[in-house]
């Protein structure tokens, strides 16, 4: 498979590292030769310096030849006119673009039909948006996935000292869960991703990620013990897209909203089109005003501004004055770890989220959503069954998937099923599977009907 990125910034380094490493045929275009550097030092791709808005480069980048064109950088422009050229010089190409300005995401339906045959328009800033409500809907988690249109959950878990669980082998675990439907799809114990069998036994300290059914999402949180409470008084620092996006979206679930913003101009807009959230007009970093507003009384305090070491500071601050929980925009991906590490509770990232949801359009097979754990270690497909696949018709326990992948559940219909030895996978069944990156290509094969079972 070939796969044109333009632009060689964060998103487009990550995306070339990731398909790279899956021996993917990569090729990179981009105007900085300093970008460029990084990525040529780093990675087994190839290079072109240019624009990807010209034609010519798009055709020394083997344009013609490519299954996939990811335009990726942060201009919307030259986002749209590769794909326009990229349409012309290869129809057949999917063109996936990454755009922020919704007076052209509101034509998605357009540019994807009618002018540049684009497959995907992705929106970080709405999917950062959503990333912030699920967690605001799972007290005590770390991290919140979904699946199957919010119907299924993937939530990251600490096990806390104490736990009932603690040292029991998974094999043992059904009994105990007072029947609700739950699976261990992962667990991080120091720093190591284990993707557990049967006689894998529970720590305490360990981040378990447990897929259950929406309807189970609190019961299950009970029963580790994640320890949260709801959310119902939330501080919004940074008024600019995402910030405001967030506060309308809290505005309509009842939620006690206010939000600071340094620019006047920017404050009005707010106030006039905001109906319930409170408009503050300050720095985020500002002791005096944070203990004005009653910052202890805050369940949760969201650092949204384009400045990362202030989204940083003012998330430190609001937990020593107080706050209960806090969350930060980051997009250097080298900050994610250290941030966490002294003390902030969550992060959002625009890129992380374009760059899942560029990964489904990728995979081969009819794969409807990807999600990234334990830094890129490993990912969680969403997939239909296609009826060609070899993991169709058979019961599980004679599947050879069971080698480089973990099934984690099977959405049939309405339901959804606890996969066991005796399951047999149907047509049209979405399967949530979990591998480690390496195997990728190995279960994308299974999902394509490539593979020999």
């Amino acid at each position: 498979m070939r796969i044109v990125i333009v632009g060689a910034g964060e998103v487009g380094f990550h995306l070339a590292e990731r398909f790279s490493r899956e021996n993917k045929d990569v090729v990179v275009i981009d105007l900085s030769g300093v970008a460029l550097k990084r990525v040529s030092e780093n990675l087994d791709v190839q290079t072109i310096k240019g624009s990807g808005s010209s034609p010519r480069v798009l055709k020394d980048a083997g344009i013609t030849g490519a299954e996939v064109l990811l335009a990726v950088t942060n201009s919307d422009e030259i986002n749209l006119i590769a794909c326009f050229f990229a349409n012309e010089l290869s129809p057949q190409t999917r063109k996936i673009v990454r755009i922020r300005n919704d007076e052209y995401t509101d034509f998605k339906g357009a540019l994807a039909k009618d002018l540049l045959n684009i497959s995907m328009v992705i929106n970080p800033d709405v999917e950062v948006v959503n990333s912030i409500l699920r967690i605001i809907e799972a007290p005590g988690a770390v991290e919140v996935k979904d699946f199957a249109d919010g119907r299924v959950k993937m939530i990251g878990v600490p096990l806390p000292e104490g736990s009932e669980f603690d040292g029991m082998k998974l094999m043992h675990l059904r009994e105990h869960l007072d029947g609700l439907h739950i699976i261990i799809a992962a667990i991080i114990r120091d720093d190591r991703l284990i993707i557990p069998k049967g006689s894998d036994r529970l720590r305490s300290g360990d981040l378990i990620y447990l897929v259950c059914q929406a309807g189970d999402l609190l019961e299950s949180l009970k029963l580790f013990g994640a320890r949260g409470q709801s959310i119902r008084n939330v501080l919004i620092i940074g008024g600019g897209k995402i910030g405001y996006l967030l506060a309308k979206a809290l505005d309509s679930r009842s939620i006690n909203t206010k939000i600071i913003d340094m620019e006047p101009r920017r404050g009005d807009f707010l106030s006039s089109e905001l109906d319930k959230a409170i408009v503050l007009l300050g720095d985020g970093t500002d002791h005096e005003l944070l203990q004005e507003e009653n910052i202890a009384d805050m369940d949760l305090v969201v650092a949204l501004t384009g400045d990362e070491e202030t989204n940083i500071l003012s998330c430190l601050l609001a937990k020593r004055l107080g706050a209960a929980k806090t969350i930060t925009r980051i997009n250097k991906f080298a900050y994610m770890p250290l941030v966490k590490a002294i003390g902030v509770n969550h992060i959002v990232s625009p890129r992380l989220s374009a760059i899942n949801s560029i990964l489904h359009n990728i995979r081969k097979g009819k794969v409807i959503s990807a999600v990234s754990i334990k830094n890129d270690e490993a990912e969680v497909l969403e997939a239909e069954a296609l009826s060609s696949s070899v993991l169709v018709g058979r019961p599980l326990k004679d599947l050879s998937l069971n080698k480089v992948a973990l099934l984690v559940c099977i959405i049939r219909g309405e339901s959804v099923i606890i996969p066991m030895g005796e399951t047999v996978i149907k047509p049209k069944d979405h399967l949530i599977i979990l591998s480690t990156q390496k195997n990728i290509p190995r279960v994308e094969q299974f999902l394509a009907g490539q593979a020999e079972s």
